[in-house]
């Protein structure tokens, strides 16, 4: 996603009015107020289950409620999505993925989405249709692809839809050249504390690594294009990546014709040229270096005029205000570590081999880079060359690495390379749902009957006592002398179940140790299944989850004793909880 590092939104909430923050995904004034248009994170890697070929992901339409009948979220029929890749390294895209919609309702007379129980894409229950068009240009070539493919349907709910992810399954689609394709919404992948930015520039456990913050996009949906395309269709020569055509470089788009007209009848006409009114390649990048009266024209431009922005870049106020508000020293302009991350790439990693390279904002991906066996969420900060900013992985930590990139914490400036630069963060850690362990990957959307939006804090001290010196944080000191504090908690090796209760809520942190089957339920006493909080095919890693004292039906619990027990395959683990 657009990346948030929370200190440094914390230093811009000084400086700015709230509102310009009002939606962490809408970056920019002109997409805040055109939220179908935006672009909200972008994702590329090599998959394990699939390492001859590249899965991209972008996502559009930020922070969407899964609750949102009669008119559920989807694609702007008036838009067109792209996924563009620069395969030559001179900062133009020579392959685009263009995505065209089409809505139908079989019938106006009704209110509903869907007019009974939906058990196939083809039901003359489901009552809006939203298909697509997907067009590859290369160089200016157009192929069509495929027509009418349908988007995966709107989560109505378990009544409406009783085996969801058999409907979503049935979206994946395989191309004629062997790319699969998936468009529909999805659980929006990204995780990041925003409630404690705007809590008077709150770092709940200082200076960030030890866990405790809450995930303010838990239980939000998003819309998603997914792409698992061959290697060999994304190289310049066609044939397999080699050290001179493995790294693309990769940014998603959206297009609106440049008119509007607002008809008398309700009805909205478009004309005109097609206008760029939204970008995305790296994380970050717009939403908090690029200033204010810039966001808008950063959207409209594309790579190859990025020159404009370089000064934002390699004197960023961010890392003055890092200095400034928190005492954190960050190195002199001019930032060529961060031209390096974010315009070139990193050499003998992701920048190209093109020795004429323009310098600009792109998501690169080093093709040849095989994933790695015990991957970090750190990426590359973590000994990890398979993930960020070496493409982009759904469980990157790319708050925690951002924060720590801009003060400065890389082999590129060692002397910054310290404590507190390298242990910032903003305590969340995980996604609120297990990814998938197959295309398309991120997890199902949020059941709409189900589902809640903000992770409970680790304890009363993170709610009552976290308040910070700005010169540093509380703590810095005591966590510098203590190595132990430095490691961060949650990690592939974390423990498979443990449970922490606040105010009546059970906060779940999990790891899947395989890929495999998961299950998390919550038993009474007796043995008896009160609630299912997670059921799904779940790829390995850390995730956390809640549960809210009440039973499947919604009812609250007697007080007493409980049991939750995880079930991933062979593995078993189970806590007890006590309901106050």
């Amino acid at each position: 996603m657009k990346l948030r590092s929370i200190l440094l939104m914390l230093a811009l909430a000084a400086l700015v009015p709230a509102a310009a923050f009002a939606s962490s995904h809408s970056e920019a004034p002109g997409t805040a107020k055109d939220r179908l248009a935006d672009d909200t994170d972008l994702y590329a890697w090599v998959s394990p289950d699939a390492q001859d070929k590249v899965t991209i992901v972008a996502n559009w339409v930020p922070l969407l409620e899964p609750a949102t009948g009669p008119n559920f979220y989807a694609f702007d029929d008036d838009a067109h999505y792209y996924v563009n890749v620069d395969n030559v390294g001179d900062a133009t895209a020579h392959i685009r993925y263009e995505f065209e919609f089409k809505t139908t309702r079989r019938t106006g007379d009704t209110f509903l989405y869907n007019t009974g129980v939906v058990n196939a894409l083809n039901s003359p229950s489901l009552n809006v249709v939203q298909t697509y068009t997907i067009t590859r240009w290369d160089n200016g070539t157009a192929t069509v692809l495929a027509h009418d493919l349908q988007v995966a349907p709107a989560y109505v709910g378990p009544v409406s839809m009783p085996n969801y992810m058999a409907l979503a399954t049935a979206a994946v689609y395989t191309l004629s050249d062997g790319s699969k394709v998936f468009v529909g919404p999805r659980d929006d992948p990204f995780f990041v504390d925003l409630g404690a930015t705007f809590d008077l520039l709150t770092i709940r456990k200082p200076p960030g690594n030890l866990g405790g913050g809450q995930d303010a996009l838990a239980g939000f949906d998003v819309m998603t294009v997914a792409l698992q395309i061959p290697k060999t269709r994304l190289t310049s020569d066609g044939l397999a990546p080699s050290a001179q055509t493995g790294v693309i470089g990769l940014y998603s788009t959206t297009e609106r014709l440049a008119q509007r007209t607002l008809n008398g009848d309700g009805t909205i006409s478009n004309s005109g040229s097609p206008v760029q009114v939204s970008r995305l390649g790296n994380p970050l990048v717009n939403e908090v270096v690029i200033p204010l009266k810039d966001k808008n024209r950063f959207n409209a431009t594309l790579p190859s005029g990025d020159g404009a922005f370089v000064s934002y870049v390699t004197d960023p106020e961010l890392a003055h205000l890092l200095t400034a508000l928190y005492g954190i020293a960050t190195p002199p302009a001019p930032r060529n570590d961060l031209v390096t991350v974010f315009l070139t790439g990193i050499p003998g990693l992701n920048k190209p081999a093109n020795p004429n390279q323009v310098a600009c904002e792109m998501l690169r991906l080093n093709m040849t880079v095989a994933p790695a066996a015990k991957p970090s969420r750190f990426g590359l900060l973590g000994g990890d060359t398979s993930g960020f900013p070496n493409g982009r992985r759904l469980f990157d930590d790319v708050v925690d690495i951002a924060e720590r990139v801009v003060a400065g914490a890389t082999p590129f400036t060692p002397t910054f390379n310290v404590a507190p630069n390298n242990q910032l963060g903003d305590g969340v850690d995980a996604n609120d749902k297990p990814f998938l362990p197959y295309f398309p990957y991120v997890a199902p959307p949020q059941n709409p009957l189900d589902h809640k939006h903000h992770r409970e804090s680790e304890g009363d001290d993170d709610r009552d006592d976290h308040r910070h010196d700005r010169k540093g944080g509380r703590g810095d000191a005591q966590q510098a002398a203590n190595p132990a504090a430095q490691t961060n908690r949650t990690e592939f090796s974390a423990k498979a179940l443990s449970v922490r209760n606040n105010d009546g809520i059970s906060r779940m942190e999990f790891a899947v140790a395989t890929t495999s089957h998961v299950t998390l339920k919550v038993y009474d006493v007796a043995g008896r299944s009160v609630r299912t909080l997670l059921d799904q095919d779940a790829a390995p890693g850390p995730f956390v989850a809640q549960w809210d004292g009440r039973d499947a039906s919604g009812v609250r619990l007697s007080r007493g004793l409980y049991f939750v027990r995880l079930v991933a395959g062979s593995q078993v683990s189970q806590q007890k909880v006590t309901l106050q």
